[in-house]
């Protein structure tokens, strides 16, 4: 058994036997995020997306595509490369979420959230004009200019922003040496040292300004694969593809393991630990999940599949 588990991550003609397959990681996406959704509790008919790069060590450079839910982030696709490899990101982005297309339902809207290291006019047109999904930005501030509507003057976007100030939401071109059409959302609260000023391809009226505060999710689940829950970060591996079949195990694992941890989280026992820290979670949702399913084999009780409960700006169903 503990060979057959080591050999799901080699390539077809490495394995013991004859004719034997390997794992189409890509093939898997699409499933995985329509089995994400279908996790989601009542008539839920959102879905929050992150995209962000994370690294183990200079060995591997993962692109990932998340579903942030929960306090934590579920892996729906990925890349995985050397360290050292060169090229462009762009096209392995496009990969990605083009992938994923087919899983959403055509009456769900979906939000693309990225930080500022990720911003291309590349990447903002593929999400607007191709993809059709609402997309969240961050850019830099500093040095950036900005053409409000219906006028001819650029204005640097520093001079919209200042510490305490109330969200603002500006619609216009972005970016005048190589300018696009957005709306500029710009936010500065007095607990943070810079502003966040995102760019989004949604009309002014339909921007929901407590979106983009789940991006930061997806580190927490960068963290659960790594040294906070799967200990990735202790891994061996040298082989990027034979590294993409094992997050495709890891990702299943956070699906489950997330899934019960919010359902278990609904229960009084817990919510009663949960008090101690008001709209805090003392446990994450993957190691709460792990803890219940736990107990349920020591006390010889059904295994759980759980269920993912709504984003925090969306009402709970009743049960």
């Amino acid at each position: 058994m503990r060979q057959r588990l080591r050999e799901l991550t080699y390539e077809g003609e490495s394995k013991r036997g004859r004719n034997r397959q390997e794992v189409d990681v890509k093939a898997s996406f699409a499933p995985l995020l329509a089995w994400v959704i279908s996790k989601f509790r009542g008539e839920h008919r959102q879905v929050v997306l992150a995209i962000d790069a994370t690294y183990l060590t200079d060995r591997f450079v993962i692109l990932a595509v998340s579903v942030v839910v929960s306090g934590c982030a579920i892996p729906v696709a990925w890349h995985i490369q050397k360290g050292d490899s060169k090229g462009e990101w762009n096209p392995i982005w496009s990969d990605l979420l083009k992938r994923l297309q087919v899983a959403i339902p055509t009456d769900w809207q979906v939000f693309v959230l990225s930080d500022s290291g990720l911003y291309s006019k590349k990447l903002f047109q593929l999400l607007s004009q191709d993809i059709h999904w609402a997309t969240f930005m961050r850019i830099g501030w500093s040095q950036g200019l900005f053409q409000l509507k219906g006028k001819t003057e650029w204005l640097p976007i520093r001079d919209f922003v200042y510490k305490g100030m109330s969200p603002l939401i500006l619609e216009g071109r972005c970016f005048k040496g190589n300018p696009i059409a957005c709306t500029l959302i710009l936010q500065w609260d007095d607990a943070y040292e810079q502003p966040c000023v995102l760019v989004s391809n949604l009309e002014p009226e339909q921007v929901q300004h407590n979106v983009y505060g789940v991006r930061y999710w997806i580190e927490c689940g960068f963290k659960d694969v790594k040294r906070g829950f799967f200990h990735w970060e202790q891994s061996k591996m040298t082989c990027p593809q034979r590294a993409e079949r094992l997050w495709l195990v890891i990702s299943i694992a956070l699906l489950w393991l997330t899934s019960v941890g919010d359902a278990a989280s609904d229960m009084p026992h817990w919510q009663t630990l949960q008090q101690a820290r008001p709209n805090q979670r003392i446990l994450s949702a993957p190691l709460l999940g792990w803890i219940n399913i736990i107990v349920s084999i020591l006390k010889g009780k059904p295994l759980s599949y759980g269920y993912l409960n709504p984003y925090p700006w969306l009402p709970i169903p009743e049960q």
